[in-house]
C-alpha cells in the first residue's frame, strides 16, 4: 500500500487522537528511517528519545531474538532469569538501591505517586488522604488520569474530570515558589531536569540543586522524571549529574529498551521504596523476561559504545551550529547534548510548516507548543551527519 492509502486508513479506523506528519515509515537503521516509497529520512525525534541507541541496533535485537526464543512472560508470580541480572546492572549502573520495573514511562510515573503516598503516611506520618505531592507548570509525565489532573495544558484535561486531588502546580525553575508551597503534609516534589514536550525548557542553573536542599531540609521526596532526559540524551547518563544531585526516586523508560519493546523503572533508595509490600502493587507484564533482557542489552551498548560522549560533543557541536543561523524567524536556539530545541518567531507563521519543509529535504522533527521544533536524533550521530542536517536546517530558513 501507498502512503496516501495507509493515511486514509488510520483516518477512518483510527482514533484520531495523533496529528502526525504524513509520511508512512516502514525500515529504519542507525539514524535513519525509509518510507513506504523508499525515500530516506534523518530521523531528529528518536520517538521523543525511545531510540537514542539508533534504529534497529543490531546487538538489542539480537537480544530481543535470543530471549523471545527462550521464554518470553512468567509474569510475577514466578521469578525469571533475566530481572536480578537487570536490576544488578541497573541499579549499579545508576547509583540505586532498589528497583521497581513497570512497562510505560506513564506507569514508572504512576507508580511513583502510590509509592511517595504510601511513605509519607507509613514514615513520615502524614494524616491519611492528606499527602501532597508539588509539580511544575507545563509539565509532561503521561497522559493517564491522575497525571493529567496536575497537568496545566488544557487539551490534556479538557474533558477528562473528575480529576483526582492531592497535586500542587507550581512555577518551572522558581526555586522561591517551591519553597513556599510546602507544607507539613507535602510528600515529594516531582520535577523534569529538562521540560521536553514544553520546547525543551532549560531551568536557570542551581534549580535542581536548591529542589534537592529543599526536599532534605523538609524529609520529603525529589523525584526526577528523567524518560526523555535520561540515559544519555543531555550529555549525561542522567541529566541530574549536570547539577551534581542525586533523586531520591528517578523514573527512566524510553530509551531504557532502545525502542524495541516498552520496558521503564523506578530507581530508589531504599527508605522509600521499602514501603511497598506483596499485594500492593504491580504488574503482569513489569520485569518480564523479554523487556529485561532487551534491556540489558540497551544499557549495555549505551555504555560500550560511549553513546552518552557522543551525544554531549555532537550535541555540543549541533547547538553551535544552529546557534550560527541569523535568520528572523528563528527567536532562540537551545539545548543540552542531543536535546535541542529551535523556537520560531511568531512571523514564521507556526513550526509544522518547516517540519513539512524539513521532510520534504529528507529530515524528520516535530513540532511542538505550535511555534517550536524539537530536535533530537539517535545519539549515534555522526559530524558529518550533523553538518548534513544542519545544512538542510539553514537551507528551508532561508527559503
Amino acid at each position: 500500500m501507498n502512503t496516501a492509502e495507509i493515511i486514509q486508513l488510520e483516518n477512518t479506523l483510527g482514533a484520531h487522537n495523533y496529528k502526525p506528519l504524513d509520511v508512512v515509515l516502514c525500515k529504519g537503521a542507525g539514524v535513519w528511517v525509509w518510507d513506504v516509497e523508499g525515500k530516506k529520512y534523518l530521523d531528529c525525534l528518536s520517538a521523543y528519545s525511545a531510540v537514542n541507541q539508533g534504529h534497529c541496533h543490531p546487538k538489542i535485537l539480537a537480544a530481543l531474538i535470543e530471549q523471545a526464543q527462550k521464554l518470553t512472560l512468567t509474569s510475577r508470580a514466578f521469578r525469571n532469569d533475566q530481572l536480578g541480572l537487570l536490576y544488578k546492572e541497573l541499579c549499579e549502573l545508576t547509583n540505586s538501591h532498589k528497583m521497581l520495573p513497570m512497562n510505560s514511562g506513564a506507569e514508572a510515573v504512576e507508580s511513583a505517586i502510590k509509592t511517595v503516598r504510601k511513605w509519607g503516611y507509613e514514615v513520615k506520618g502524614v494524616p491519611e488522604g492528606q499527602a501532597e505531592v508539588i509539580v511544575c507548570s507545563e509539565n509532561f509525565h503521561g497522559r493517564t488520569l491522575s497525571i493529567v489532573s496536575f497537568s496545566t495544558d488544557p487539551k490534556s484535561r479538557t474533558g477528562f474530570g473528575p480529576f483526582t486531588p492531592g497535586f500542587k502546580v507550581v512555577p518551572f525553575g522558581d526555586s522561591k515558589a517551591l519553597e513556599e508551597a510546602i507544607t507539613p503534609n507535602t510528600v515529594a516534589f516531582m520535577v523534569e531536569p529538562i521540560q521536553g514536550e514544553a520546547g525543551v525548557i532549560i531551568p536557570p542553573a542551581g534549580y535542581l540543586k536548591k529542589a534537592r536542599e529543599l526536599c532534605t531540609q523538609h524529609n520529603i521526596i525529589l523525584i526526577l522524571d528523567e524518560i526523555q532526559t535520561g540515559l544519555g540524551r543531555t550529555g549525561k547518563l542522567l541529566a541530574e549529574e549536570h547539577e551534581g544531585i542525586e533523586a531520591d526516586l528517578t523514573l527512566v523508560g524510553k530509551a531504557l529498551s532502545g525502542g524495541f519493546y516498552p520496558v521503564s523503572a523506578v530507581l530508589s533508595n531504599t527508605e522509600v521504596m521499602g514501603v511497598l509490600q506483596p499485594g500492593e502493587h504491580g504488574s503482569t507484564f513489569g520485569g518480564n523476561p523479554l523487556g529485561c533482557a532487551v534491556a540489558r542489552a540497551a544499557i549495555k551498548v549505551l555504555v560500550e559504545e560511549n553513546m552518552v560522549e557522543n551525544s554531549a560533543k555532537m550535541g555540543a557541536y549541533f547547538l553551535g551550529k544552529l546557534q550560527k543561523l541569523n535568520n528572523p524567524l528563528i527567536k532562540e536556539v537551545r539545548g543540552r547534548g542531543l536535546m535541542i530545541a529551535v523556537e520560531l518567531s511568531p512571523e514564521a507563521g507556526g513550526a509544522r510548516q518547516y517540519c513539512y519543509k524539513l521532510k520534504d529535504s529528507g529530515l524528520l522533527c516535530k513540532e511542538t507548543h505550535d511555534h517550536i521544533i524539537r530536535i533530537a536524533p539517535p545519539l549515534i550521530i555522526t559530524k558529518d551527519e550533523v553538518d548534513w542536517a544542519a545544512e538542510k536546517i539553514a537551507a528551508v530558513f532561508a527559503g
